[in-house]
């Protein structure tokens, strides 16, 4: 339980005082007793079934933990084969597809795509932006390319709608139609940005615009939530960091068409090198063997409760429970998109929500008494600061019935502090 009182020494006088509130901190643990709902953006937990799986799996005491085996190791070679076998079948990945498993996260490849696929880092490459992760991607890129960027961005600095790429010469809207540079060595997008509560829910299909440069996917937050149309969508490069949906942090998973391989910048460090570490099988350096292990795991209850199209379905579920509840409040909680066409692109992954038109005590009080029921991770502290708005992510780790708890407690609270 929070004591709201502590001793602070300062020099020979003692001055007692309130410490701030964990909630207000950010922190991930409730009282005791109190069982953890956690709904942090990430990293975050697996769902319950896959947790008990990797403890009766992985710490077995009739094998070695993969934590502890070697990456070159005959028991790691079936590991790692299983975890590629089923993220195949379970995203129906094409065989001209290579999977990769990478060290240094999204960051990593933000640098990993133009040293990959722009060799003398004067080439162009087009970058969609339509939130924070798209733009620091951008940023990132400058150092070794030239990239161009289109974006959503609003005067106030938020985001709350995205470029259109699925214009064409037939639309009545071509006046709005996006020109993406011929040159363009690929066209680079994040598929659901979390800060923003942004998510395209399905790729666009630039080739019916004729546009054939390779489009370049962070999927970092919805990579298996969803089908990915990854010939029809001229799929060049999806990625996404593992502590999301599919497994712990310290691995990326890096789907690259072969094609694309074979002609990376001469500056481009061996462990974010696609080529390099396609010819030696995952295993250039020592691969993230624990995680590597987990991903399969992931990959197996995926497959178990009916797969992409099951997890979608539940997507669709968890995030409309809470959208419904913050569009019926009459304005005591509120979302940044609310247009019928903001509508179209809200995120399932991240509902971005404030309290009371961003009321700061009434913010607190509503985070002070969500800690206390163990609902955490509603506002984790980010290189961004604390905004108006609060976030509950909804990944494979959050059950329906967790989401249902997160909106009962909301209504309860919205009764209690509106004005009769």
């Amino acid at each position: 339980k929070y004591n709201p009182r502590q001793t602070i020494i300062m020099g020979s006088t003692t001055e007692t005082q309130a410490p701030p509130h964990p909630a207000l901190l950010g922190s991930l643990t409730p009282p005791s007793g109190s069982k953890c709902l956690n709904f942090s953006p990430g990293p975050t937990c697996l769902p319950d079934q896959v947790m008990s799986e990797i403890q009766r799996q992985c710490f077995s005491p009739d094998r070695l933990s993969s934590m502890y085996l070697s990456h070159r190791s005959p028991e790691f070679g079936s590991i790692i084969e299983h975890a590629v076998l089923l993220m195949r079948q379970v995203m129906e990945i094409p065989p001209n597809y290579e999977v990769l498993f990478t060290h240094g996260g999204g960051h990593g490849q933000f640098a990993a795509v133009p040293l990959n696929l722009c060799p003398t880092g004067k080439e162009k490459a087009t970058y969609i932006l339509n939130g924070t992760w798209s733009e620091r991607a951008a940023a990132e890129a400058k150092k070794y390319c030239s990239p161009i960027t289109i974006s959503s961005k609003n005067e106030d600095g938020t985001y709350t709608s995205t470029p259109n790429l699925d214009l064409t010469d037939n639309n009545d809207n071509s006046a709005n139609e996006i020109e993406i540079d011929p040159e363009s060595r690929y066209v680079y997008m994040c598929s659901n940005e979390t800060v923003n509560g942004i998510e395209l829910h399905r790729l666009p299909n630039l080739k019916s615009r004729g546009i054939d440069a390779p489009l370049v996917v962070d999927a970092s937050s919805d990579f298996t939530t969803k089908p990915i149309a990854w010939e029809e969508c001229n799929v060049g490069i999806l990625y996404a960091c593992a502590s999301k949906n599919i497994g712990h942090p310290g691995v990326t998973v890096c789907i690259v068409r072969k094609d694309l391989l074979g002609n990376p910048s001469p500056i481009c460090p061996g462990v974010l090198d696609y080529t390099v570490n396609s010819k030696a099988g995952n295993l250039w350096n020592t691969a993230a063997t624990f995680n590597i292990e987990v991903v399969g795991i992931m990959m197996d209850w995926i497959v178990s409760n009916g797969g992409v199209a099951a997890m979608e379905g539940l997507s669709v579920r968890k995030s409309a429970l809470l959208y419904d509840l913050i569009d019926s409040s009459g304005g005591f909680f509120s979302t940044p998109l609310v247009s019928d066409e903001q509508k179209a692109i809200r995120s399932r992954m991240n509902v971005p929500f404030d309290i009371n038109g961003g009321d700061e005590e009434m913010t607190n009080k509503f985070l002070k008494e969500a800690w206390e029921r163990g609902i955490v991770g509603l506002r984790t502290l980010t290189p961004f600061g604390v905004g108006r708005f609060l976030r509950a992510s909804l990944y494979h780790g959050v059950s329906l019935e967790s989401t249902e708890v997160l909106v009962d407690f909301m209504k309860e609270f919205m009764n209690e502090n509106t004005q009769k």
